[in-house]
């Protein structure tokens, strides 16, 4: 008789065990959930403007055929625009690493 009501208690040790495990995981979800919230608009955000981006794409595709000098002058730009980024960042790199 004393296995199987220690067997109960036990029992009933590990279901209230796994409950409060259960509200542990509902309240840190919830947090979580709250945290995040902000990103989760912003990534359904992008997810919707996706389809505007792709026609976009499309006409800038368009655009760049009919006029192909204006596509090589932006490519210059963003060439320099990213080589500017470059040196400022690998500057800046150097000067942290003098300090």
């Amino acid at each position: 008789m004393s296995s199987t009501t220690e067997r109960r208690k036990r029992k009933a040790y590990l279901l209230s065990q796994i409950q409060q495990q259960r509200l542990d995981l509902t309240a840190s979800r919830r947090d979580w959930l709250e945290v995040t919230r902000s990103y989760d608009r912003g990534w359904n955000t992008f997810l919707s403007l996706r389809s505007w981006a792709l026609v976009g794409s499309s006409v800038m595709a368009i655009w760049s055929v009919r006029h192909p000098s204006m596509l090589v002058r932006w490519a210059r730009r963003g060439f320099g625009a990213w080589s500017a980024w470059r040196l400022v960042k690998s500057t800046l790199r150097q000067q942290q690493l003098r300090s």
